[in-house]
């Protein structure tokens, strides 16, 4: 007689012909028999057999065979499965990406070699620098896929050695500084006053921003932490490469021509940016001058398309590139570089999430330099409205560039390095994996989503900030009249109070000056914004020489207010509240020093323009806000 497994295996305290006659493990006579998962201590239970699990029952009783057959069946599909991985373009592309390489490569030289010739044959010649470097820039990029990038680094490296750092070492080292100082002080004098004078920008003009210039990195040296422990290496390189910066966009023909290039670039997201709005409102709604409807739009589309570009890896191998010159050349830390490199183009709070990893770990003089290089610059969502407000595009862009190795030298010289930095010999910048999008739409529509937050925060600001300027206005001017003085404001307060700095930039001493000092003061006691807006839309500012003009777009460009204060020490303060003490301790410190880096940059804009280059600063009405 055939007894089922079930029958062999099962509880005798669960038959039915014994309800009361259960030998439980409490009880002294009988063998004790366990079943499985009634004891609170398992390790009093012997091993389980194969045969304890229950078996699977068919609809008559009996237990079901193992099907064999089945499980070898499922076994082969899911090994054919895993052979035949699901097709993916990116796997296709790592496949065959020496083709796609070598069909890029034949089809940007065509377009190249092509465009040179239909250029000979047109009347009006198109630039051809542009296509030149966006060619050569590809070019390489393809070539280093496959050949190591030491084969360009090494030679270069060996020739720095063996030229620079062998006439460096020739030098006693308590000369060096002193000479490499010297060095630079006369490419300033030569590179300063070699070029003509004329009625708007006299040699006089340009010595009064040379003397302000002076006096401001005597205030920081003045006023620093520690004298001794200044790398002035770190600031006599910044100071030169903000010099060769202004001196490359505004005195040679091929700077002009590649940021007019990349302002283009601006100006034309402002254009596509209307599409959509055109397609929202309507062609006429889309054509109005104002700041909510041509300002406001521009910002949404650019943080979504930045967001785009950083899915891809582009922000962060451009900002890496960035980084890692200044990193060599200047000395600085790793993620000093980063944060420096980052800030003009994503923004002071997203440049310090780069480096969310170590900022518990920065030491004092590098939180001085996260929150300074913030300050001394603008954000690219923040530039693009600004163009559409009709401040010119190319002093901008270049007053960003500028402000990188700017704000790394005010930086060291007012807050010098006193202890060991955690990334002193390299510079990473970690992977976001808990913001990483999952495809291109997916950091699309979350681009869409921040840069409507960021404009709506700009508009909300903006009209709280004016309200609230218009009502501290209005109590001064009922003040005012009680002392027989007409038209007080905080305009005018700020005026006096910045006069001096309007003079030592070197604006010309024809009435401009109490003019830029009053912008100057809006932009550090309000914000940049109104400064801006007031310089662009106000009649007062209509009639400002060009030098003047180009001096306040430099003076301006910058994050440095008691606004920015605040979300400088919010964005810190959360990313590492363990240091929340020392970002607020150091946030004043930092918000000064980059003021007196923007202001550094407009200095070095006074002594270098020139007259064929008063046309980047003609007067272009924008939307009122």
């Amino acid at each position: 007689m055939l007894t089922s497994v079930a029958e062999v295996h099962r509880d005798p305290a669960l038959g039915a012909d014994r309800p009361q006659q259960h030998p439980h493990a409490n009880r002294s006579n009988g063998d004790v028999t366990y079943t499985v998962e009634t004891m609170v201590n398992r390790s009093d239970i012997p091993p389980e057999s194969q045969l304890s699990s229950p078996a699977p029952y068919e609809k008559d009783g009996f237990p079901t065979a193992p099907d064999e057959e089945k499980a070898s069946h499922r076994s082969k599909e899911a090994t054919e499965s895993a052979e035949k991985p699901r097709w993916t373009f990116s796997a296709f592309y790592r496949k065959y990406k020496m083709f796609f390489h070598i069909f890029f490569f034949v089809f940007f030289t065509g377009w190249w070699i092509a465009g040179l010739v239909l250029n000979q044959r047109r009347e009006k010649k198109l630039n051809w620098v542009v296509p030149f470097l966006l060619w050569l820039a590809i070019s390489l990029r393809l070539l280093f896929f496959y050949v190591p990038i030491a084969i360009i680094y090494k030679p270069m490296n060996w020739t720095w050695n063996s030229t620079i750092v062998r006439v460096g070492a020739m030098v006693p080292p308590k000369w060096r500084i002193p000479g490499a100082a010297m060095i630079v002080i006369a490419a300033f004098l030569v590179g300063t006053f070699a070029t003509e004078a004329s009625t708007g920008n006299t040699r006089d003009n340009r010595a009064v921003s040379l003397f302000g210039l002076l006096v401001f990195i005597g205030v920081l040296w003045a006023t620093s932490r520690n004298r001794k422990a200044i790398q002035w290496h770190t600031v006599i390189v910044g100071m030169l490469l903000q010099y060769i910066i202004a001196l490359f966009v505004l005195r040679t023909k091929v700077g002009f021509d590649i940021f007019e290039f990349i302002s283009g670039l601006a100006r034309s997201l402002l254009g596509f940016a209307g599409k959509g709005t055109a397609f929202l409102t309507s062609d006429e709604t889309a054509a109005l001058p104002w700041f909510l409807i041509t300002v406001l739009p521009a910002i949404i589309f650019f943080v979504a398309f930045v967001q785009m570009l950083y899915h891809f890896g582009f922000i962060q191998w451009f900002i890496g590139k960035f980084a890692v010159f200044f990193f060599w050349a200047m000395k600085v830390s790793g993620a000093e570089a980063v944060v420096a490199a980052a800030s003009p183009f994503i923004g002071q709070g997203e440049s310090a999430m780069l480096i969310r990893p170590f900022i518990p770990h920065l030491t004092q003089a590098e939180i001085h330099q996260v929150m300074c290089s913030g300050f001394a610059t603008i954000a690219g969502s923040v530039l693009i409205a600004y163009i559409a407000m009709g401040v010119n595009p190319q002093a901008l862009i270049s007053s960003c560039v500028m402000s990188i190795p700017a704000s790394l030298a005010v930086s060291k010289l007012r807050y010098p390095e006193e202890e060991e930095s955690l990334t002193a010999g390299r510079v990473v910048i970690p992977d976001d994996e808990e913001h990483k999008s999952a495809n291109s739409l997916h950091a699309l529509t979350n681009g869409a989503w921040l840069g409507l937050k960021i404009g709506g925060m700009i508009a909300a600001t903006l009209l709280c900030v004016l309200a609230l300027l218009g009502l501290a206005n209005g109590l001064l001017r009922w003040w005012g009249t009680y002392l027989n003085i007409s038209n007080l404001s905080i305009e005018m307060i700020f005026g006096y109070l910045c006069y001096p700095i309007a003079f030592l930039l070197g604006v010309p001493r024809n009435g401009d000056i109490y003019k830029v000092a009053k912008l100057i003061g809006i932009k550090l006691i309000v914000n940049e914004f109104v400064a801006y807006d007031t310089l662009q839309r106000n009649e007062e500012y209509a009639d400002i020489s060009p030098r003047s003009r180009l001096i306040a777009t430099y003076a301006l460009c910058g994050f440095a207010n008691i606004g920015s204060l605040g979300t400088q020490i919010g964005v810190l303060s959360q990313l590492a509240p363990g240091r929340s003490a020392d970002v607020s301790r150091l946030a004043i410190s930092a918000l000064l020093s980059g003021a007196l880096s923007t202001l550094t940059s407009a200095s070095v804009a006074g002594l270098i323009v020139t007259d064929n280059v008063m046309q980047l600063v003609k007067p272009s009405p924008g939307p009122p806000a």
